[in-house]
């Protein structure tokens, strides 16, 4: 058998040539450089000064209502460095700016919160998530305690 050389543009004798591929098409859509682009939803901080009055505790939740409105973020991030002494009137403050929050669509998020506080607001039975901390969670399925025989029930 002999093989016969094609010349450029014509196929050799017998054979079949197939029609010349275009080069491909310019794309219409260049990818930016650089990292893209994220949109986070960046919540609002509102800033709790000195100690707050029972009368300015219905402004504050307007704000926290409005706030979770204007910005869509679902979270209020209250600073309470600045709240002074804790007391039943901070708890109660908190309390009314969590639930206005939940009925808002949100929650708050707590603020360098004084140790104090913290533990009021533990003793109180009132979770708040704070910043800069890592969630409390369920220990994994599977996981129990030990057990002595002879400790008593809890």
């Amino acid at each position: 058998m002999i093989l016969a050389a094609a010349q450029p543009g014509r196929a050799a004798e017998g054979s079949y040539a197939a029609p010349p591929v275009p080069p491909p098409a310019a794309m219409s859509y260049a990818s930016p450089a650089g990292l893209p682009i994220v949109d986070a939803m960046t919540p609002a901080v509102l800033v709790l000064d000195g100690p707050v009055t029972r009368d300015e505790v219905t402004g504050l939740c307007d704000d926290v209502r409005a706030r979770l409105e204007d910005t869509g973020a679902g979270v209020v991030v209250c600073d309470v460095a600045g709240l002074g002494p804790p007391g039943l009137g901070t708890v109660d403050l908190l309390a009314r700016l969590e639930l206005t929050a939940k009925r808002s669509g949100g929650r708050i998020r707590l603020r360098d919160p004084d140790p104090r506080l913290r533990a009021l607001l533990n003793l109180v039975g009132l979770r708040f998530e704070v910043e800069g901390l890592a969630e409390q969670r369920e220990p994994p399925l599977g996981v129990e305690e030990a057990v002595e025989p002879g400790d008593p029930a809890v």
